[in-house]
């Protein structure tokens, strides 16, 4: 697990998102509210909305999708979650699916404890063989 991964705060501007995501090397980012994680953002979900900028310079890209678009329009509020004393196994159970690749970590109050994505496992893996 990530512990205290980087956030974006509800609230705050789509090229915000994707200027952290540009500059990390990490592709999902927890968007909380306060210390609640309400949805996730992907650098896939970005890519969604600006396939059809694609190749504009990044000021350009960074004022179209502020202007077109929210932090709001792009994240995912499906959140897969769980309890920081929840078994691995859940965390593997949840990825499996492949139908995301993180999963967020909660505190007994609901809040942002840190995130797996399939990456972790499989450094985990790695470091088990």
């Amino acid at each position: 697990m990530t512990k205290d991964p980087e956030t974006i705060h509800l609230g705050q501007s789509l090229s915000d998102a994707y200027t952290l995501l540009q500059n990390r090397s990490f592709h999902h980012v927890p968007v909380v509210d306060g210390l609640v994680p309400v949805g996730l953002i992907a650098a896939t979900d970005i890519l969604k909305l600006v396939y059809d900028i694609e190749g504009s310079d990044d000021r350009l890209l960074l004022t179209m999708l502020d202007h077109q678009f929210s932090l709001e329009d792009a994240m995912s509020v499906d959140l897969l979650s769980v309890h920081l004393d929840d078994p691995l196994r859940k965390v593997v159970d949840h990825l499996a699916t492949g139908n995301a690749h993180s999963v967020i970590v909660l505190n007994d109050d609901g809040e942002l404890e840190g995130i797996v994505t399939s990456s972790d496992l499989i450094r985990q893996l790695g470091e088990l063989l």
